[in-house]
């Protein structure tokens, strides 16, 4: 009997090894398709099979399916959003052409467009900040001064807060929309940019599988004007009719868009007008998050979705009722990272479960405005609420590091230049 296999398309820096064991433990082989395995340190560590395939060509994809279909039995396809959330309507569309369990690909691409996804949210009436599309730096502006600056600036396209600024003044907003048109942000598709309402308030987000609402987090972000994420705590505190209502819009959002296959989150900002969507991702959270979902209420995000995928039934009870929560080491600057240490006396704490440093000594720390400027995290479980907070900062405070800047180019050419030659010395006979 042919091996059961699960194939993985691309891979994820931080999710992609709970994928891998996962699918282990079941019992199915993981084979990882991508452009480039070596992206992904963790395939080589675990020895797990990975293939090089362009993974933007579905061709390319169901030919290479296809192939290792004559030595294993393809269980189920699925895959990871990464900096490129279309890469989840190719697995939709893998899915379809080999008769597997998969979403929708085309409820998929509608989501990933976040100017499609906001048009069909509104038709449904689902809450939202106010919303306008621009194609060039005057339209641009003029949809900034229509819905009344403080506004947010980010691509249609894309995922990680990549290319999402606040812009406060109008010389924030020529600044970044110069910078998203310039083509120095890299897009998959025409240059647009979606300008939006800065909805304020406290931002939470529902983790959800199928049609039903595993948890609500609460989430914290660095300072603007960027959205780095800088906390998660599991679950958010709610009250009941509080969660109601955020459980309610989010499975709006779901109806409305053709969703409630597999994992979804729904990202809300709690305004004065009450739960605000800011973003449906038709996928599982990356990070830390399937960790906390885990650790809070005892259900295993990815492990559930493997079995879905491979046509197995899920099991989405709540083991147990604990609170969870991450914080994350964000570089404050430029230049490279000389040190960085004390996570073996962080995960010393009582309560920490986790700590775990992403950037290595001698790195350069180049900062993007992104989730890409985090080096680190520290995740925490408590029975109560109270001392999550105070666990993760005594673990936060234990782990330093240092980043020495770059050389300014002045500094850079007096370092490149040759030493100056050495003094001659005559000696004469008296």
């Amino acid at each position: 009997m042919a091996r059961r296999a699960l194939i993985l398309v691309e891979g994820h820096s931080r999710i992609g090894l709970l994928y891998v064991k996962a699918a282990q433990r079941l019992g199915v082989h993981p084979i990882t398709l991508s452009a480039d395995p070596a992206r992904y340190e963790y395939l080589a560590a675990e020895g797990s099979e990975a293939i090089r395939v362009d993974t933007d060509n579905l061709d390319a994809l169901i030919r290479e399916c296809s192939r290792l279909r004559a030595t294993y039995d393809i269980a189920g396809i699925t895959g990871f959003a990464g900096d490129d959330e279309l890469i989840y309507a190719t697995v939709g569309e893998l899915c379809r052409y080999f008769g597997l369990p998969g979403p929708n690909p085309a409820s998929i691409e509608r989501c990933c467009n976040k100017f499609t996804q906001r048009q069909i949210l509104a038709e449904a009436g689902v809450p939202m900040p106010a919303y306008r599309l621009a194609a060039n730096a005057a339209e641009v502006e003029s949809a900034a001064a229509q819905i009344g600056l403080p506004v947010v600036l980010k691509p249609v396209l894309g995922s990680g807060s990549i290319g999402v600024r606040l812009c406060r003044n109008v010389d924030d907003l020529a600044e970044h929309a110069t910078y998203l048109l310039s083509g120095r942000h890299i897009w998959r598709s025409s240059l647009r940019i979606l300008v939006e309402e800065f909805a304020q308030g406290p931002h939470y987000s529902a983790d959800i599988m199928g049609n039903e609402v595993i948890g609500i987090e609460a989430a914290e972000f660095g300072p603007p004007p960027h959205f780095i994420f800088r906390e998660y705590t599991h679950p958010a505190p709610l009250t009941d009719e509080e969660y109601r209502r955020i459980a309610d819009v989010s499975l709006s959002c779901l109806q409305a868009l053709g969703l409630g296959w597999g994992p979804s989150f729904v990202e809300f900002r709690w305004t004065k007008r009450g739960p605000v969507v800011i973003e449906v991702n038709p996928r599982i959270a990356g990070g830390a998050n399937p960790q906390l979902v885990q650790l809070a209420y005892g259900v295993d995000l990815v492990t559930e979705h493997i079995k879905l995928v491979v046509g197995e039934a899920w099991d989405l009870r709540k083991r147990h009722s604990q609170t969870a929560g991450a914080r994350f080491l964000i570089a404050d600057r430029d230049g490279t990272l000389d040190w960085i240490s004390g996570d073996s006396q962080a995960a010393a704490l009582p309560g920490v479960v986790e700590v775990e440093l992403y950037a290595k000594s001698k790195t350069p720390i180049v900062r993007k405005g992104d989730y890409r400027d985090r080096i680190g995290h520290v995740v925490a479980a408590s029975l109560n609420r109270a001392p999550i907070a105070a666990i993760l900062e005594r673990a936060v405070d234990l782990v330093s590091w240092s980043i020495t800047p770059f050389p300014t180019p002045g500094e850079q050419e007096q370092s490149e230049a040759p030493p100056p030659a050495p003094a001659v010395v005559t000696l004469r006979n008296s």
